[in-house]
This record gives structure tokens, sequence and C-alpha cells, in this order.
């Protein structure tokens, strides 16, 4: 996992209210690279609207939100964020 070596206070934000959207919403089940790309979209445009703001948030959130491994839970998942937004990375 890469992740930038230091995360604006939106993305760690966004890492936060991913996580918990993905505990909170059948956390037993798998999670999927497709979610973590839509999840991704509508979290920065809830934060700062349809704007480039939330474009640059996005991009920002995908950057640090590692690709989604195979068998992995929503919950396993969720803990991986949590790990990321404080700044734990494993190369």
């Amino acid at each position: 996992m890469t992740t930038p070596l230091v995360l604006s206070g939106d993305t760690v934000l966004l890492l936060g209210r991913f996580a918990d959207t993905l505990d909170q919403q059948r956390p037993d089940a798998e999670m999927r690279d497709e979610i973590r790309l839509a999840r991704a979209l509508v979290l920065a445009e809830q934060l700062h609207g349809p704007t480039e703001a939330a474009f640059a948030a996005e991009q920002d959130l995908l950057a640090a939100a590692p690709r989604v491994r195979h068998g992995q839970t929503r919950a396993e998942y969720a803990a991986l964020l949590r790990l990321v937004a404080r700044g734990v990375s494993a190369g």
C-alpha cells in the first residue's frame, strides 16, 4: 500500500467518513473496487458540492485509499482506511 506522504485534512476526513459508511452498511459483505470509486465521488461531492474542489478531493481520496483485495470485507477495508488516515502505510 502506498499513500501520499502528507494527507490533507479533507482526505483524512473523507477516509473516516468512508470507513464509517462501510461499517454501518453491510460490513460483512464483500468490498469491491467499484464501491471504492463510487464512494470517493459521492463523499467528495457531499463535502464540496459539484466543484473543482470536489474533483481534487476525490482524486486525493482515491490516491490514499488502496485498491480492494479479493475477498476483503467492507469492515476489513474500513479498518484499512482508518489506518491510512492515521498515517500507517506499507510499501
